[in-house]
């Protein structure tokens, strides 16, 4: 009789996922300043080959006393540095190749395993859009305003960071992904202008500016002194809206 751990590997080959990838859902949790990382690669990271903000993010919070939690259903598998004997905290919500639809599709689903986020930090938005399938700018704006929707009706008073996308390497940029990226800069300031209510405050944090191709560990994703440069964006925004 074939022993119970050979079924898992042999199904786990089968379906062309690895075995790392089967987990149980996370429980909900209570903490204050529940913070959703919410994206696509830029989030997810693939630390060593290239790098995520939520790194260099969460040691510059932890340092500076702030109480808070990452909350996703993925789970960091990395290795980084621990801070004082404790240990990064690797949950997200970071898609690699996720496209805003995707991200759209699929936002419910993970907000009823997560339970409500507090923050949301809304990464490189359109980014895949862009870069992969030349989506129109209209409708990747369309779809994060449908995002924010979701997220509000979530948690009406949810406090949302979302990114003017950071370029990727100019040598791969063409006039079109420039374009495009302009526009949805535009598009970013208009949703948060739209989207900011008396209870509901949505920000745009401007990823863009001073952001340089040394930044980056290949085309599109940060290596380490990019990611600090978008978690010190970051940290600016969250001291002003963290709970104490």
């Amino acid at each position: 009789m074939l022993k119970p751990q050979f079924l898992l590997i042999l199904f786990c080959l089968l379906v062309g996922y690895s075995c790392k990838q089967v987990k149980n859902d996370k429980p909900i949790r209570q903490s204050i300043n529940k913070i959703l990382p919410l994206g696509a690669s830029r989030v997810e990271g693939g630390s060593p080959k290239y790098e995520s903000f939520r790194y260099p993010l969460w040691k510059k919070l932890t340092e500076n006393g702030w109480e808070f939690d990452f909350i996703g259903t993925q789970s960091d598998r990395a290795s980084y540095p621990s801070l004082e004997n404790e240990k990064m905290d690797e949950d997200h919500e970071g898609r690699n190749g996720f496209t805003s639809g995707q991200l759209l599709d699929n936002l419910p689903d993970w907000l009823d395993k997560t339970g409500s986020p507090d923050i949301v930090l809304l990464s490189a938005p359109g980014g895949n859009d862009v870069l992969r399938l030349d989506t129109p700018v209209e409708v990747i704006v369309a779809n994060y305003n449908s995002i924010i929707d979701v997220l509000q009706r979530n948690n009406p008073d949810v406090r949302i960071i979302i990114e003017k996308i950071a370029p990727a390497k100019g040598s791969f940029m063409n006039k079109r992904m420039k374009t495009a990226f302009q526009a949805l800069h535009t598009g970013m300031d208009g949703i948060a202008k739209l989207q900011t209510s008396a209870n509901a405050l949505v920000i745009a944090v401007d990823m863009h500016t001073g952001f340089s191709d040394e930044m980056l560990a290949d085309d599109v994703h940060y290596n380490k002194r990019g990611a600090a440069f978008i978690a010190d964006r970051y940290y600016d925004v969250l001291t002003r809206i963290l709970e104490k």
